[in-house]
């Protein structure tokens, strides 16, 4: 029975720890494990290291059992399932990075039993769990489909959403065997209404990447349609609010400085690596991936021309940026423009400085650090104010009604009276916000 089962969940960061405490609160007895020291320290005083955990739930899931352990203390032999929900991150090169997935299978093969399931959760290319995860596995003996269980079940967790990690989100998954199917779909489905079965591993790989990719896509082509509208005089958000009245056939996506956090800006690269070891170029996926990569370099040219407008150039320019994480209202700053965007207007010469009511520390791509500034002495102190992530916590009010200069990459000026030529708008240019 389900019920009866031991959990262990390896990596509790934004996905593995709602995965761990929703295990929990169904009455199942879970360990979680992390590589970290300072995490799981930090768990055990009853701190949740993200946004949508509170400090509270924490606790009572602590409190009704749930055990906080460092990898190399865990008795990952003892458990029934274990699932490994780790980063994957990209080389320099863009190619996948699997060194933590791998990392948590060699230290699971060696405590690996009989009669285990294992799950990889951890988003990557189609091949990665029957391939090389599981050759890291079975290195301790054993071998999956016939001595233990081996599926993989993508995460859907949204960042700054905990609906995203409720019971009402379906779920996929897919096992080596049909009976690592079904074992790994019952379980899941202790937490989750609805749970997929598809026929392979590779399948459910494949299909979590497409729910990314396809993201990044159309995100990359309002960001081109953007540009289109700067030189001609459009304004891109109207454009897109007048087609998303159409009730069929149309879905809104956002243009913006560019795209952060875990998936978006590393999946796509991870489907073109695997495509090209059939000889396939995927080149609408890389072309996307390009442009939204480029977009931080855009705003640097909009910082440019409005700085330009009042007789200055970026060379000796105090510069604000309101926003670092990677979307609004979280402190999530994982792979965020921002980072781009501050080391760039470094690079040309900008004193370059930022708030940001979540982020209290942030290392921009230059490797240059700094902590978050009040945000009335951003305002005061600098020649432009570059809106980068519109936060709600953000006094937008204060922001606009001061007469600094301002280029406005997410349309926080939308209704706003501001004045002539105080805004600069990506996407839409100079005037009043509409």
């Amino acid at each position: 029975m389900s019920g009866d089962q031991r959990i262990a969940v390896v990596g509790l960061g934004y996905v593995g720890l709602p995965l761990a405490l929703s295990f929990s609160e169904a009455g199942l007895a879970v360990t979680g494990v992390d590589v970290s020291a300072a995490r799981v320290a930090e768990l055990r005083a009853g701190r949740s290291p993200i946004d949508d955990i509170d400090d509270a739930r924490l606790a009572a899931a602590i409190g009704s059992g749930f055990r906080i352990e460092e990898s190399a203390e865990a008795d990952l032999g003892s458990v029934d399932v274990v699932f490994v929900c780790v980063p994957t991150p990209i080389t320099e090169a863009k190619d996948p990075d699997l060194g933590p997935v791998l990392a948590a299978a060699e230290r699971l093969c060696r405590e690996l039993r009989r009669g285990q399931l294992v799950i990889l959760q951890s988003t990557t290319f189609p091949g990665t769990t029957t391939g090389p995860f599981r050759a890291a596995l079975e290195t301790g003996g054993l071998v999956a489909g016939v001595d233990f269980d081996l599926a993989f079940a993508p995460e859907r967790v949204n960042p700054g959403d905990p609906a995203s990690a409720q019971r009402d989100i379906p779920r996929l998954v897919g096992g080596m065997t049909p009976e690592a199917t079904k074992r790994a779909a019952t379980l899941l489905r202790t937490i989750n209404a609805t749970v997929h079965e598809l026929s392979s591993p590779d399948t459910a790989e494949l299909a979590k990447l497409l729910e990314n990719v396809f993201r990044n896509v159309n995100i990359a082509l309002v960001n081109q349609l953007a540009l289109l509208c700067e030189r001609m005089g459009l304004d891109v958000w109207e454009v897109i609010d007048a087609a998303a009245t159409k009730p069929f056939g149309f879905m809104a996506f956002r243009p913006g400085p560019g795209v952060g956090g875990h998936c978006i800006p590393v999946d796509p690269y991870y489907l073109s690596w695997r495509a090209r070891q059939f000889a396939f170029v995927d080149r609408f996926v890389e072309l996307a991936g390009d442009i939204n990569y480029a977009m931080p370099r855009h705003v640097i040219e909009l910082v440019g021309e409005a700085l330009n407008d009042r007789g200055r150039s970026i060379k000796g320019a105090r510069i604000g940026v309101i926003g670092v994480a990677f979307k609004p209202n979280v402190r999530d700053a994982r792979n965020s423009p921002a980072a781009d965007v501050m080391a760039l207007l470094a690079e040309r010469g900008a004193d370059v400085a930022f708030h940001d009511p979540h982020v209290q520390r942030f290392r921009d791509n230059a490797g240059v650090e700094r902590g978050t500034t009040g945000l009335d002495t951003l305002l005061d102190e600098s020649d432009a104010i570059v809106v980068v992530t519109a936060h709600r916590a953000v006094d937008w009010r204060r922001v606009y009604d001061r007469d600094g200069l301002i280029v406005d990459t997410v349309n926080s000026s939308h209704g706003r009276q501001v004045r002539d030529r105080q805004v600069l708008r990506l996407g839409a240019g100079w005037g009043t916000a509409s």
